[in-house]
């Protein structure tokens, strides 16, 4: 990963002290085999053979990584850790030059509180002015309802947000899917922070914040969620990324807003919770195909293909797409269930319609209904597809991400098997989804894959005890 390192963090060691924030799953800092590969030798007699004839295709190291980058907007990860992608030595012994001043807690911090770590700035006490960007460079604030201006930001993302030494694949974030996660309800304009150049306005730097309310245990608060911190790869020698983020930082503060929720596939002061990825195999000869899969020891494609068949009709009765009119029954069982969780999003009704109503080639959300046309539980997904690079025949990997899931009558086994089904049938290639919540209880039985990075969840100005992945119920795209 080390030319990667030195694309995202510019080259310079420097760059540490880039960033608060972020969001996604990079590669795992300290990757283990992945389950399904049986990889170490003691373990391939026993247990390596039995993994392998369940699992039926197996990511080859090159693919797992590729599939963590699809996953987690590693751009932004390795900018806000320096391009640090794998971490040596003991982790409490390192020095983190960035988070070192940051109001984050240490790593060997014991934290029983549930409390800010800093208390909130009053507004005099803010930067008023923006950060200096290096010669040649200016701040703009993007306008995504502007038709050209969104598919800048498309070409920026496209060819930059998220790279790999061997060129297979590239995320391609549609407009839609931008104006999607960027424009939720109380959104700022101010938020969308651009780079451009001075002599013909091109941008080559951009980076997001949205409004969230959160709750951390039994403490409700107002943060941000950063995301599509991006630096045109030819300008990552001139510090943009740490100026962008501090910039987003100060734009933030000034609207009385000081802690920030994120996720980052690296260790860095000091994660809440850690989760992971599955992957759920819909088109094992296409992932085969264009080397996102292997096919693993003693499989071969007609068995790989058999085992991951799905059933081809929908049995559970009364599941049908969320509609406008489903708004206020469905919002009742997604806020009673999400109550439950230690970190969870604490949704108004509009912030619930903006999320969950279905959006063509963004957003799938599906309500099930008993006989007198009450909705007893929800299954939502969204779309992210990455681009194949370079191959004769394949050009899209398109790749469904789980969402939220509500049971309350029908079993969760069975709503999620429907999901894949759907999901199948929309033409997805892979089903992905995180273990928190009560996913874990079903994702092997439905022949998920573990994933090979773990994902951790942070608080920023935050501290808080430590939670299990089945206690996070907060899901971040």
């Amino acid at each position: 990963m080390a030319d990667e390192e030195k694309v995202e963090s510019g080259g310079d060691s420097s760059e540490k002290e880039d960033a608060p924030v972020t969001n996604g799953l990079p590669e795992s800092a300290e990757t283990k085999p992945d389950a399904t590969a049986g990889s170490k030798k003691k373990r391939k007699k026993k247990k390596g053979k039995k993994k392998d004839e369940a699992a039926g295709l197996v990511p080859s190291p090159q693919a797992l990584a590729q599939l963590q980058k699809a996953m987690g907007k590693l751009s932004f990860n390795n900018a806000v850790t320096g391009g640090k992608g794998k971490e040596k030595g003991n982790l409490f012994d390192r020095k983190y030059e960035f988070w070192d001043t940051q109001p984050v807690p240490k790593l060997t911090e014991v934290c029983l509180e549930n409390q800010a770590v800093e208390a909130d700035k009053p507004l005099e006490e803010i930067r008023q002015e923006e950060y200096s960007l290096p010669r040649g460079f200016e701040w703009d604030t993007l306008n995504i309802a502007d038709a050209c201006q969104l598919k800048e930001l498309y070409v920026l993302l496209s060819e930059n947000y998220v790279e790999d030494d061997d060129n297979m694949f590239r995320f391609d974030y549609s407009p839609d899917f931008l104006k999607w996660a960027l424009k939720p309800p109380e959104w700022k304009k101010q938020w969308h922070c651009a780079v451009r150049v001075s002599s013909n306005k091109k941008l080559v730097g951009f980076i997001s914040a949205v409004p969230a309310t959160i709750k951390i245990f039994d403490t409700e608060k107002q943060v941000v969620e950063i995301n599509f911190l991006c630096v045109h790869k030819k300008l990552r020698e001139k510090r943009v990324a740490p100026v962008l983020i501090r910039e987003i930082t100060r734009r933030v503060n000034l609207q009385g807003i000081f802690q920030a929720v994120y996720t980052a596939g690296v260790v860095l002061p000091k994660p809440v919770a850690t989760c992971r990825y599955w992957h759920r195999s819909l088109n094992p000869k296409k992932l085969v195909d264009c080397k996102f899969s292997n096919l693993s020891r003693n499989m071969t494609m007609s068995r790989s293909i058999k085992l991951y068949k799905l059933p081809d009709e929908i049995t559970i009765e009364n599941l049908r797409p969320f509609e406008e009119s489903d708004i206020d029954d469905a919002y009742i069982i997604v806020k009673e269930y999400l109550s439950k969780f230690a970190l969870a999003p604490v949704l108004s009704k509009e912030e619930f319609a903006h999320w969950f109503m279905p959006i063509e080639g963004v957003m799938n959300c599906y309500v099930v209904t008993n006989d007198d046309g009450k909705i007893t539980d929800l299954i939502s997904y969204y779309t992210l597809p990455s681009t194949i690079m370079n191959h004769p025949v394949h050009k899209t990997l398109k790749a469904a991400y789980s969402f939220y899931n509500v049971s309350t009558v029908t079993p969760l086994l069975e709503l999620m098997q429907h999901a894949l089904i759907l999901a199948k049938k929309a033409g997805f290639d892979v089903f992905n989804a995180l273990d928190l919540m009560d996913n874990k209880e079903v994702l092997e039985k439905l022949k998920f894959g573990i994933g090979d990075g773990n994902l951790q969840y942070y608080l920023y100005n935050w501290r808080c005890p430590y939670m299990e992945c089945e206690k996070v119920g907060l899901v971040l795209q």
